[in-house]
Formats: C-alpha cells, sequence, structure tokens
C-alpha cells in the first residue's frame, strides 16, 4: 500500500515561529520530507535563502516541484551538512530546523518495510542505495549485538530474549518480511501491548540501519559550527534517545557527560535553550494527527 502522500508537518506554525526569521537570511531545512516546512519557510524570505537536506528518493522528487529562486536542494543525509552547504558558497547561516520524525510517506509505503501495519521486505533504508537492510542486520549480526541494539535504541525490556529468539529462528529460516519478523517474536511480545513492542522493535532496527543516532550527533556539532550569533537551532524529536541528545547538547555543549568550563567559569557550550522545556502539540492538534502526540520541540540561539 502507498498512498503516497505527505502529511501536514508537526507543530508547523511554532517551527517557523521558533525560528525568529530574518527575510535576508541563510536557512537551513535539514530533514526535508515532503516540504512542508521548507514552503512555509521560503513564505518568510525576501532575497533569504534556503537550503533543504534529505537523502530520500521520494523527498528529492517533492523537492523537483518548489521552483523558487531562493532554494537549493541537497539530497544528502543532514550529517554532511556543513560539506554541502560549503560546495553551495555558505559558511553561516542565521537558522536551522530539524524534524526528527519518519514521514508518514515512508510508513505508509510497505515496500519500504517501515511499518508494522503491513506486510514488506524488511529493508529500512532512508538512502536506498546503502547496503545495510533490517533484513542483513536480523541474519548477520551476533546474538550479543542484537541485545545490544534492541535494548540501547528500541529499549525493549526483554531485548536479550528477543536477540535469542531471533538467533534461534534465522537458522531454520533467513527472516525476509516485517512479517516473518512479527512471527517469530510473536510468542515472546507482551499480551495487549503487541502494537507498541512492535513498533520499539521496529525502531531499534531503522536507527541501526540508518545510523541515525551517529548522523545526529555529527549534525549537532555541525549546527555549532555553522550558525551566525543569535541565529537558532528548532529540533524537534519524537523519541526519548533523541530528545536526550538535543537536550545534552543545548545544555553542555556535548551529547554525553558533563558541561565544560573556561578558565572563568563560563560555560563552553555554542547554545542557549530559549525554553527551559520542549514545546508540545496542542490538544487539537494531536486530536488531529496522532503523530503530534510524542512529538518534543527543542529552540536554542547561538550564542
Amino acid at each position: 500500500m502507498n498512498r503516497g502522500v505527505y502529511h501536514k508537518p508537526v507543530m508547523l506554525s511554532e517551527c517557523i515561529e521558533a525560528l525568529n526569521i530574518n527575510p535576508e537570511g541563510i536557512y537551513v531545512d535539514a530533514t526535508f520530507g515532503g516540504g512542508g516546512h521548507s514552503m512555509a519557510l521560503l513564505e518568510k524570505l525576501k532575497g533569504g535563502r534556503l537550503i533543504g537536506f534529505d537523502q530520500d528518493e521520494d523527498a528529492k522528487k517533492e523537492a523537483e516541484k518548489i521552483q523558487h529562486r531562493s532554494f537549493t536542494f541537497c539530497q544528502a543525509n543532514f550529517r554532511y551538512m556543513k560539506q554541502y552547504l560549503k560546495l553551495h558558497g555558505v559558511d553561516k547561516v542565521n537558522g536551522i530546523l530539524a524534524d526528527l520524525g519518519i514521514s508518514s510517506h515512508q510508513i505508509d509505503s510497505a515496500e519500504r518495510g517501515f511499518s508494522t501495519r503491513y506486510d514488506g521486505p524488511l529493508d529500512m533504508r532512508m538512502d536506498r542505495k546503502a547496503k545495510t537492510t533490517a533484513a542483513k542486520i536480523l541474519n548477520t549480526y551476533s546474538e550479543a549485538e542484537l541485545h545490544k541494539i534492541f535494548g540501547m535504541y528500541g529499549e525493549l525490556k526483554n531485548a536479550k530474549t528477543a536477540a535469542k529468539t531471533i538467533a534461534l529462528a534465522r537458522k531454520a529460516k533467513t527472516l525476509e518480511t516485517t512479517l516473518d519478523l512479527k512471527t517469530v517474536l510473536h510468542s515472546i511480545t507482551p499480551r495487549g501491548k503487541e502494537n507498541k513492542y512492535f513498533a520499539q522493535v521496529f525502531q531499534a532496527l531503522r536507527i541501526e540501519v540508518n545510523q541515525e543516532m551517529q548522523a545526529l550527533e555529527d549534525f549537532l556539532h555541525q549546527c555549532g559550527e555553522v550558525m551566525e550569533k543569535g541565529g537558532r537551532l528548532v529540533v524537534m524529536s519524537y523519541h526519548s534517545l533523541e530528545d536526550r541528545m538535543v537536550k545534552n547538547y543545548l545544555n553542555t555543549g556535548k551529547m554525553f557527560g558533563e558541561v565544560e568550563k573556561d578558565f572563568f567559569g563560563n560555560k563552553i557550550k555554542p547554545f542557549e535553550a530559549i525554553t527551559r522545556k520542549p514545546v508540545e502539540a496542542s490538544e487539537t492538534e494531536v486530536e488531529e494527527n496522532n503523530r503530534a502526540r510524542s512529538a518534543k520541540l527543542r529552540i536554542a540561539e547561538k550564542s
């Protein structure tokens, strides 16, 4: 099933407002997707520039529909933001927006293997040219490696059991489809919580396939390097792992550990958080769009 429709981005007006846009500034939409944020951003620019990033082939097709002289699209993972900006003659930007959610469009494409709802190949690659698929991970990773990714990225309570179950099952038959995976794990799935459990399993695999945490770390460090003083960083995340990483980076300038201080006791970190707590979607929006329920928006300014 492929509805091929990109849904309206979560907290669109909040994101655009948070960027505090200078009409002549240079902005980055680090996760272009269906282009909803980019279109809204372009409406605010008069003489400024917008550079969009997305590694997904479908996103590139959407980007081609935007005929706006201020817009440049880069088909690349946002972890390569700095080098692509340089390629386009940009050293500093006035704002960066990143919506870390997987688009509904990708989830609704059964052949991509992202969805727990449809049967499809165990793929889950955002960049279809990449070598590693979910099937490769499930069939070739050691039991210990599977245990680690299910525990770390899926936060599964029975990560060890899940890894063992898969390691045993694949001896008899290679896992090829999302249904194969769900069937194998059926016996160890908490009753009444099947949907949540499979969502966590799929999340863990998707993060590993696309090296999402490493990419986010690379991207965040570059935000500090390319942002002009007073520029805004606006990041929306949908699960605690990402949100924790973003929060820690904004608070300490690092992904893990404590903030470092200079000789005078001043904190050494590129950004100051604008909102102490993350912004969450309104009840009305959550009713209209279920994905908004888990969204957390963090806003910071380059100090």
